[in-house]
């Protein structure tokens, strides 16, 4: 079916994508979905309490399905009192990816033949293949939807999607093409490998000719669009997009100024995985809220103990075909104890901070995280793009791409200073320039790349 599409013409390609997203959607949005999708619409102003009974009664559910089902939780829990409840649940194992890869047919609960599988994207070079049941793919997606919907958005509005999808051939790049689209349901889908310096300015006419309503996708794609934008005082429409959802990775507040400044819109952020973690929505308020419908959220310190601030360890209630409980995934976020009052009774969050993985060490200082990592811009103009990556203890390279036009000694200058104050004067910083930091297999732009942490 691949060697079709790319033998084909351009317009084949458009209708081919449309029917596989016919067929995609068939799946999403029969059976169950609409059950679903009326449930969680109800229940969207749910007291705390009423929210933490479905959370203690789905849990049970989930593990007395797992220890029926999977021959690895089975063993796993065979010496454990009472592992579906709740308020034991520090009693559990914790499990990581590695095991859940080595053990995954001992794990798993159905066939692959009955099964919709989904694949981690593996940007630490270990990808995780999970089964989901199809009740449960319908369920996140109405999950996903009811929070979308809350914006305004639904499946037909015109939509601008940046993805992993590798759609183009090299006659696209010559005719300076840089996306497929959906007709039929209204979407455009963008590459994610071609986000360039010299091919932006292309994007962006695209994006005004097309009108489109939303955009989902990688915020590091969109950011690249919206910061290349700003640069060349381009003057995108007000009005045009009326929302910004992002997807798999983490919105920085940097990331976050740029894009809506320039799209003249708002980003509303969202939390799931491709293995199925639970979700984490932002409201109206700005607030980004556990959904507790959707999973178990710990949030643990070094020493496996409950943490305002820490490594997540989650537990999800829509993981039947592959169980994944107290799943260490491999994430971190700070926790808030502050109330919202948008109608959400939902616990906050007060930041993802995303992977754990997404971090440079100091000697002096200890862990910088990507947060902070993006905050060396300040006070910066003329910087496109910056990759650091970290192969010894202690030093750091930095990529950067930037706008000669602009940037100066005197920028440089502000820029070491500011990473100077987060490592320290002992680390060595070697700074290099260079055209273009090109994107992982996954389309996915890494600010950070550390390569020391088996040596912490």
């Amino acid at each position: 079916m691949e060697k079709l599409y790319k033998s084909a013409p351009v317009f084949i390609q458009n209708a081919m994508i449309s029917v596989f997203n016919i067929l995609a959607y068939r799946k999403r949005y029969r059976g169950a979905y609409k059950t679903y999708r009326k449930e969680f619409a109800e229940r969207n102003n749910w007291s705390l309490e009423q929210l933490k009974k479905n959370q203690e009664e789905r849990f049970a559910a989930l593990v007395n399905h797992a220890q029926a089902h999977s021959t690895f939780y089975k063993n796993l829990y065979q010496n454990l009192t009472t592992p579906e409840n709740l308020k034991n649940v520090e009693q559990l194992p914790i499990v990581i990816k590695d095991t859940i890869r080595k053990n995954i047919d001992a794990i798993n609960t159905i066939n692959k033949n009955n099964a919709i599988i989904s694949k981690t994207g593996g940007t630490t070079g270990k990808s995780l293949e999970v089964l989901f049941t199809l009740d449960n793919f319908q369920e996140r997606f109405a999950l996903l939807d009811n929070f979308r919907n809350s914006y305004g958005y639904e499946l037909g509005k015109k939509t601008a999607w940046f993805s992993g999808k590798s759609l183009l051939g090299q006659k696209d790049v010559k005719k300076r093409r840089f996306w497929r689209t959906d007709y039929y349901h209204k979407v455009r889908y963008y590459s994610t490998f071609h986000i360039k310096k010299e091919y932006l300015s292309y994007y962006i006419e695209n994006l005004i000719k097309f009108k489109p309503q939303f955009m989902v996708g990688f915020p590091s794609s969109i950011f690249e669009i919206a910061n290349h934008g700003n640069r060349m005082g381009i003057d995108f429409p007000v009005g045009m997009v009326q929302g910004i959802f992002p997807t798999a990775e983490s919105l920085t507040t940097h990331k976050r100024t740029v894009i809506e400044t320039f799209f003249k819109t708002k980003m509303y952020d969202q939390y799931a995985s491709s293995e199925g973690a639970p979700f984490i929505f932002e409201c109206q308020n700005g607030n980004l809220h556990l959904e507790l419908q959707s999973g178990v959220f710990e949030v643990l310190d070094e020493n496996n103990c409950p943490a305002k601030s820490g490594r997540l360890v989650t537990t999800s209630f829509t993981t039947y075909g592959t169980p994944l409980i107290r799943y260490d995934i491999g994430d971190s976020l700070v926790l808030s104890d502050k109330k919202c009052s948008c109608g959400n009774n939902n616990p906050l969050v007060d930041q993802i901070l995303g992977r754990i993985d997404d971090y440079v060490y100091s000697p002096d200082t200890g862990k910088i995280n990507l947060g902070n990592i993006s905050n060396t811009l300040k006070g910066t103009k003329g910087i496109i793009k910056l990759q650091v990556i970290q192969n010894e203890i202690h030093g750091l390279e930095i990529f950067l791409v930037v706008d000669e036009t602009i940037f100066n000694k005197s920028i440089e200058k502000k820029f070491i200073q500011n990473w100077r104050e987060r490592i320290g004067q002992g680390m060595k910083l070697e700074i290099k320039y260079v055209k273009e930091i090109p994107v992982a297999k996954s389309g996915k732009y890494r600010m950070v790349i550390n390569n020391i942490k088996d040596l912490l």
